[in-house]
């Protein structure tokens, strides 16, 4: 497609989004609910073909090399379309996050004043990888009553256009425009410049989910704004305190449990306080479960499979059965070192002593600070919001999972009684 037809094509797309924005705002919940509910037994009916679709996608990944992290990203089976149709069924039942009355007083001269949520906007999503967000961000910008044009990776296209036709299924039930939620339907990479630098008149955010590259790429290029994080190098801080078998179950499923998601542990922060066999277990811990650490002299003097980090490896999100490992003289150590080296996403403390958590977690400014819990927490599902279209490391409009509530911006409605302005 030439670059002409492909402007127009990605114009097209944003004008029938603008255009589905006011009846999608208009739209009742239980018109919304209903769409929802609808694409979730769509998905559920059409799983074959889905599978079908992501076997595609696979080969295709396998072929080009694709890292074993980028493949289950990738991968789907019977129960990730499950758990894809209960996650939309799990948005609808939340509560609805247009027309909340979020703030309201009167003032001295008898003027009510409210302030209520709407809808953001038409938002734009750029994905890699994961075909599951294409059902995730697809529900949320709906359930939020904001029009969405998805474009996701080239490597999961079939997957994409697969699940993105039981989102249509949803919208026809409901008796919903069409355009509230459509999926970009060209692979060519230039489709995603036309939508950051020449979609500003349709486009009111854009949500990039993927790799530093694509984010990057998006933060440079977008002329709307932009809501998202550029990197996952979360921290798992070991106290003097910590209970050490909570520790070693806390530090192997924060980096283990899904290696490729962006709330893994990519860096163990080890207090000198800690015995030295406490230390060495845990190190060892990560080494028998098949995990390569970098560490710093300390550790490397711990075990002697620890390989010596460089100062690369403190700032890394390696997506990869790989975590650095550094021994620091204390709580403000550790915090040091995340405030230098870290991504402001998600750490954790482990550790029995409550004032030392407390101070750990309000001197902590990342994102999502938690303590004795894994970092895989870090999920919009697991915060109990039905999914999440990414963690936001943001410091404006929203932060950390990016959920309904997320997607709506706010306006006031005042109320008088014939009052004028002196």
């Amino acid at each position: 497609m030439n670059t002409d037809s492909l402007v127009a094509q990605m114009h097209a797309l944003g004008a029938a989004a603008v255009a589905a924005r006011a009846p999608l705002a208009q739209s009742t919940s239980a018109q919304r609910n209903t769409a929802l509910q609808a694409a979730a037994t769509a998905l559920r009916a059409r799983q074959g073909a889905i599978l079908e679709a992501n076997s595609t996608d696979l080969a295709g990944a396998r072929a080009r090399g694709l890292s074993a992290a980028l493949l289950d990203r990738l991968a789907l089976d019977a129960g990730r379309v499950e758990a894809m149709a209960r996650g939309l069924e799990e948005i609808a039942v939340l509560p609805d996050p247009v027309g909340r009355v979020l703030a309201e007083w009167t003032r001295p001269n008898g003027l009510r004043i409210q302030r209520v949520a709407v809808p953001l906007g038409v938002v734009a999503i750029i994905y890699e990888s994961r075909p599951n967000v294409t059902a995730d961000a697809g529900a949320l910008c709906l359930k939020s009553a904001n029009p969405v044009i998805l474009r996701g990776g080239s490597e999961s296209a079939h997957s994409s256009a697969a699940i993105y036709a039981a989102l249509s299924d949803g919208l026809r039930a409901a008796g919903l425009p069409a355009a509230a939620i459509q999926l970009v339907p060209t692979t060519d990479r230039a489709a995603v410049g036309i939508l950051l630098a020449d979609m500003r008149e349709f486009v009111d955010v854009v949500v990039p989910r993927g790799g530093r590259s694509l984010v990057e790429r998006v933060q440079l290029e977008a002329r709307v704004p932009v809501i998202g994080h550029l990197e996952g190098i979360c921290h798992v801080y070991v106290h003097a305190a910590a209970d050490p078998g909570m520790a070693r179950d806390i530090l192997i499923n924060s980096k283990l449990r899904r290696t490729g998601v962006c709330g893994a542990a990519e860096t163990v922060l080890l207090d000198a306080a800690l015995p030295p066999a406490a230390r060495r277990d845990l190190l060892a811990a990560l080494l028998d479960a098949g995990c390569a650490v970098r560490g710093d002299a300390d550790c490397q003097a711990l075990d002697p499979r620890v390989t010596a980090a460089t100062e690369a490896d403190w700032s890394t999100e390696y997506l990869d059965t790989i975590i650095a490992a550094r021994v620091v003289p204390g709580i403000d150590a550790a915090l040091a070192h995340i405030s230098r080296y870290g991504s402001a996403h998600t750490e954790s403390i482990v550790t029995a002593d409550t004032k030392a958590a407390e101070y750990f977690l309000s001197h902590c400014d990342s994102a999502i600070v938690l303590h004795n819990a894994s970092t895989q927490f870090a999920d919009g599902a697991e915060f109990g919001m039905g999914a999440e279209i990414g963690i936001s490391t943001e410091r404006f409009h929203a932060r950390g999972p990016v959920g309904v509530e997320q997607l709506a911006s706010y306006k006031y409605v005042v109320r008088g009684k014939g009052q004028v302005r002196p």
